[in-house]
């Protein structure tokens, strides 16, 4: 295993289970994450997020206050893109977005993932508000973030690469490319399919 994959995976690790763990605990139900629940090299497994796909948790798009789930879109093409809002490449990301659905509308459903554990929805709908970002714009659950590298491995959260996921009508998914990709690019993907 490279050895930076292995080192950014430990402090992934460390970020995400130091907010989950309790200073005392009272039975071993309480505990979020037990010994077994982490496995190397490919992040944090919760026991409780195997139950439900991720495509089926409830997400809040800060913009409306209203939530939804990937699966109430069955039948139309959905980019899913993990950024951080202090992120420059992923700005250049979302204007590319941007472009993409004043050129085709709502023949794809947009979703801005923020995977960064230390930012919140008011963080996320400043910047959505700032740039006159108007599709839907939410905040990872950890459960969800742990789902989505389960599936597709670390790049799904790591900002900097521009990770887009397609989900197609179907709701099968693959994740593109790293690196920012233009309108033209994107309507290609959308086109290809799963």
């Amino acid at each position: 295993m490279n050895k930076s994959i292995l080192i950014f995976s430990l402090l992934l690790v460390i970020i995400l289970v130091g907010g989950c763990l309790k200073q005392e605990t009272k039975s071993t139900s309480e505990v979020p994450f037990q010994s077994d629940n982490l496995r190397i090299g490919q992040g944090i497994r919760n026991i409780d997020s195997d139950k439900t796909n991720w495509k089926d948790i409830e997400l809040k798009d800060v913009i409306t206050g209203n939530k939804f789930k990937i699966s109430d879109f069955k039948g139309k093409p959905i980019l899913l893109e993990s950024f951080a809002v202090w992120c420059p490449k992923c700005k250049q990301q979302q204007d590319m977005l941007k472009e993409l659905k004043q050129e085709i509308k709502d023949a794809v459903v947009l979703v801005s993932l923020d995977t960064d554990p230390n930012e919140d929805e008011a963080k996320v709908l400043g910047h959505a508000n700032r740039y006159v970002y108007d599709w839907l714009f939410t905040v990872s659950p950890v459960e969800y973030t742990q789902q989505l590298i389960k599936e597709f491995g670390l790049t799904v959260v790591s900002a900097p690469s521009s990770p887009i996921i397609l989900v197609c009508e179907n709701q099968s998914a693959r994740l593109l490319k790293s690196g920012i990709k233009n309108t033209d690019t994107l309507k290609s993907e959308i086109a290809l399919g799963c």
